[in-house]
């Protein structure tokens, strides 16, 4: 599963001066990605910030870790996958999930669900395979993914619903139903800033003797918290992400949302202690700190700061309806009688998405509403921290 450490890019007995550089060796000569992040970088006069390398390294056309044919996700290595998202670990997280979905279209009074970032299309097979075993009449569901290669195995995945699921590659002017994203916010570009003896700096990418390098700038940009102490300090902000809520709140004109992914609240999330911030990377089921290197070829991500996101929704005109652990997220949706009707080896494996030392804790659910009424939604009736963010 996809769960970054603490580690990040540089040690605190490494720090870096302003406007230093740390090399990193370039990926295997022939990568067809390089020339096109050299020429980006060229264009922006020798300095790259890291969000739109990020964008680069994961999206750009037909190069990018996510835009090109690589299997991405799966259980184990040995299939050529990079890491393993909940879904694909236990069909009970789609089956839970669904449980809070028919709530929520029942109190939004819609139809339609709206997914973004839909991996393998596991999740959608047991959201529609659940409710269908519940007689829940959709009207459509709508898979919003930029990644090619993923939105071929979604199709072959899902074509037995037939017309039931579109790909959609804009947002329709207005948007009436329910959206999940699972881990679609992590993989948002972040810009990262860098407190270097005293100064804060936005850290970017820079070609140094044919090797991409970091390269620091003097910035006005700072972390959303005053970061006790004055100990040097690297950590993420994410635009792109609370600007993606921002977007889905001027189309989304009645309905609810539900977020799933691994981060923390404000306070914990810019913590003095974690001076080394959340950026990791994933291939082959293994994490590393090096998003220079083999630039295409691995996952690019970053913990979710849940205040910004929950802030961006209520200024979108959501209404936020609760913030808890996915643990008591599934346990609040039915997850004992699940694991009840299940055998020895499926239930160990839906158990994972609970432990605390697994997927329990570390992964978060925000569910908000637009266009209707707050309700006592159901994943959050025990164990909402809504209150800490």
């Amino acid at each position: 599963m996809k769960q970054p450490h603490s580690h990040s890019l540089t040690t605190s007995d490494s720090a870096q001066k302003a406007h230093s550089v740390t090399s990193a060796p370039l990926p295997p000569q022939g990568n067809p990605l390089l020339p096109v992040i050299a020429q980006a970088i060229a264009q922006a006069g020798g300095w790259l910030g890291f969000e739109p390398f990020m964008q680069l390294a994961l999206y750009a056309p037909g190069l990018g870790y996510y835009a090109n044919d690589s299997t991405k996700l799966g259980l184990m290595p040995s299939s050529g996958s990079d890491f393993v998202t909940a879904p694909e670990l236990s069909p009970v997280f789609g089956q839970l999930l669904a449980t809070q979905v028919q709530e929520a279209l029942a109190h939004t009074q819609t139809s339609s669900i709206w997914e973004f970032g839909a991996g393998s299309g596991a999740l959608a097979e047991q959201v529609l395979d659940a409710l269908a075993a519940q007689s829940v009449q959709l009207d459509s569901y709508h898979i919003v993914d930029i990644s090619g290669s993923l939105r071929q195995r979604q199709q072959e995945r899902l074509a037995r619903f037939g017309n039931l699921v579109r790909w959609e590659s804009r947002l329709p002017s207005a948007i009436q139903g329910v959206v999940l994203g699972n881990e679609v916010l992590d993989a948002m570009p972040v810009q990262l800033l860098a407190r270097v003896n005293g100064q804060w700096q936005e850290r970017g990418v820079a070609l140094q003797d044919g090797q991409l390098v970091w390269q620091d700038r003097p910035t006005n940009a700072r972390p959303p918290l005053e970061i006790e102490s004055d100990h040097d300090y690297l950590t993420e902000i994410h635009p792109q992400a609370e600007a993606f809520i921002h977007t889905l709140g001027q189309h989304l004109e009645r309905g609810a949302a539900f977020f799933i992914d691994y981060g923390f609240g404000e306070s914990e999330y810019y913590h003095p202690q974690r001076h080394m911030g959340t950026l990791a990377c994933h291939r082959l089921h293994q994490m590393d700190d090096r998003p220079l290197e083999d630039v295409g070829s691995k996952d690019i991500t970053a913990h979710i700061n849940f205040t910004g996101i929950a802030v961006a929704a209520q200024d979108a005109g959501f209404e936020l309806l609760g913030y808890t652990s996915q643990g008591h997220f599934l346990l609040n949706c039915g997850l004992p009688e699940k694991l009840a009707a299940l055998g020895l080896a499926q239930r160990s494996m839906a158990s994972k998405l609970v432990m605390e030392h697994e997927m329990g804790e570390l992964f978060k659910v925000l569910g908000m509403v637009k266009g209707a009424a707050p309700w006592p939604a159901l994943g959050f009736l025990q164990g909402d921290r809504l209150h800490r963010l």
